[in-house]
């Protein structure tokens, strides 16, 4: 089984619970009764633009076009025909062939069936903080953002359940599809989950703050699901891949998060025929999405391998029978290694490498918490459930959230300037006593640039040392209204500090209608903003200084919130103290 948290490349499970033009001219739908026996995949690359002419060789011998991207020169062709690769090979405007699997096409891809709709359990779990986020300082980041609703992540995987709890509130349906066969399918409900991967992935990513279950690292962003594993075998072919990327790209996302290899090869080799067809058909499309604005982040893999050494490949293919081969560094594992790709390797809770985790010197560019042993990362699960797995499966999603919060608090930053970002904001971790581990405390072969924090990633700074208080009970703002929510301080010496530290969290449609005020225990009110009646941006994730010195840090402290209007609406989410 090939799901990345099952067997290619990215994830081991504990036993716990849009553009103007789209750049994809689709071919007309193929009927049920059009799939025969030995039916294969192929990859063939042209010209980018006009592929009419090849897609008209293609149908001349003895195939028929699948789906075709003619803005990187990408037709998805099916055959029966032993000879149709090597044929198609020899016709003029024709680059490279390659055949994406050693099996057979299913069926299905002529007729997909929808996956399950899973019944929904509702939870009494109630959000704590976690050690994976600790770990990166999610939980300090959230006090300068959660992220923007206008950021769109991506999760290529095996599907999301979008009815989820946790994930429903930041769902977005519209930019949703499944990429399983190589052509998206748009109908409602085919983006949801054939395994229960895709969903634990994107609840580290975003799953809401709203008090139950878990809380993703950008819980203020929207994720979008694109299905690119096959229902039953959950593998990942190359042209479920290329789907995946250009719909990434022509929908907007700003990060995607792909924990998975493209099966059937764990590392593709360009000295073979099919297999270097691969690697440029991927390799087109994944430049398209970050050409439109899409940063691809990757998980490593889990054979504990040093990819900047490579000899052997014992896995592949995974889609009949793999065999042992002998290869080089020149073979690479795809999506993770090509260009542009941050590719993420796995630690445990605390500085360590994960035991599984693959590593490599000037491969792996960042890491995260991707749980090990009984330290697992626990997240969403389908049907309102939740569990723990662990894998660079699990590391990826906590550095796409990461990205995600950079890209909300600079808006304009391009692919390769959040890249630069997550490097340069990583907290350096050094080698242990591991011979495996070559390079600096800076830079080196198990943890690259380091450690992702989000808090550092978002402009924030570790809050001070003084004791802290916070209320997460959420006070809904109204109409014309003025509202207020406590935080009683006990067990601190003395006065507030000169520069005590008020974190604000409110959801709000539109700020402008705000006045936001601290009111101390004696009564006096300091304004910590009122916000130009013009301020149309929705919510307020601010943290305040003010001079409290005058006043006695116990006491019962309130954070009064003022709608001076009508139509928009809110709550207070959270806000804390840091004295």
């Amino acid at each position: 089984m090939a799901v990345a948290a099952l067997g290619t490349a990215a994830a081991l499970i504990a036993p716990t619970a849009a553009a103007a033009q789209p750049a994809a001219a689709q071919a007309a739908p193929i009927s049920a009764a059009a799939w025969a026996a030995g039916t294969r995949a192929y990859l063939v690359i042209t010209a980018p633009g006009d592929t009419s002419a090849v897609r008209a060789a293609v149908a001349g011998n003895g195939g028929s076009v699948f789906a075709s991207y003619d803005a990187i020169g990408v037709i998805v062709a099916h055959s029966t025909s032993a000879t149709f690769a090597a044929t198609l090979r020899q016709v003029a405007g024709v680059q490279q062939v390659g055949a994406t699997r050693t099996s057979d096409v299913p069926a299905d891809a002529y007729n997909p069936a929808l996956p399950a709709n899973p019944a929904q359990t509702s939870t009494t779990l109630t959000e704590t903080n976690r050690w994976d986020m600790t770990r990166i300082k999610a939980d300090q980041a959230w006090a300068v953002t959660t992220g923007s609703a206008t950021v769109k992540v991506g999760v290529l995987d095996t599907g999301v359940d979008d009815q989820h709890q946790d994930l429903a509130p930041n769902f977005d349906a519209a930019d949703s599809a499944s990429c399983a066969y190589g052509k998206a399918d748009t109908r409602t409900g085919a983006w949801r989950d054939v395994d229960t991967h895709g969903t634990h992935v994107a609840g580290t990513i975003a799953a809401a703050k709203n008090g139950k279950g878990v809380v993703g690292v950008a819980p203020g962003v929207k994720i979008a699901s694109v299905r690119i594993a096959e229902p039953s075998t959950t593998l990942f072919f190359a042209e479920n891949t290329v789907c995946g990327f250009m719909w990434a790209g022509d929908h907007g996302f700003k990060v995607t998060n792909n924990s998975y290899y493209t099966d059937p090869w764990q590392f593709n080799c360009p000295d073979n025929v099919d297999q270097a067809a691969i690697i440029e058909g991927v390799r087109r499309a994944e430049a398209y999405a970050e050409s439109k604005g899409s940063l691809q982040v990757a998980a490593a893999g889990n054979s504990n391998y040093d990819l900047a050494n490579k000899t052997t490949d014992s896995a592949s293919p995974n889609d009949s029978t793999p065999g042992t081969r002998t290869i080089t560094n020149a073979c690479i594992d795809i999506p993770t290694e090509l260009p542009g790709v941050v590719t993420v390797a796995a630690m445990g809770n605390g500085n360590v490498k994960a035991s599984y985790s693959n590593f490599g010197r000037d491969v792996i560019d960042v890491a995260a918490p991707g749980g090990d042993g009984a330290d697992g990362v626990y997240s969403t699960l389908p049907g309102g459930k939740y569990g723990t797995k662990s894998g660079t499966s699990m590391a990826s999603p906590h550095v796409t959230g990461v990205a995600a919060l950079i890209a909300s608090t600079n808006p304009t930053l391009t692919p390769a300037d959040i890249r630069a970002r997550l490097a340069a904001d990583a907290t350096d971790t050094p080698c242990p006593s591991d011979s495996r581990c070559t390079g600096t405390t800076a830079n080196n072969a198990f943890f690259g640039d380091g450690q992702v924090d989000a808090l550092k990633a978002v402009g924030g700074t570790t809050p001070p040392a003084g004791p802290y208080f916070e209320n997460l009970t959420d006070v809904a703002v109204t109409d014309n209204a003025t509202v207020e929510s406590p935080i009683t301080v006990t067990g601190v010496t003395g006065n507030a500090p000169t520069a005590l530290k008020v974190g604000v969290d409110i959801k709000h449609t539109y700020r402008g209608d705000l006045v936001v005020s601290l009111v101390a225990p004696d009564g006096t009110v300091y304004l910590l903003e009122d916000f130009p009646d013009s301020d149309s941006t929705d919510n307020v994730l601010k943290t305040y200084t003010v001079n409290a010195s005058s006043e006695a840090a116990n006491g019962t402290w309130k954070l009064r919130v003022r709608d001076i209007a009508t139509q928009d609406t809110g709550k207070i989410d959270a806000w804390n103290l840091t004295f």
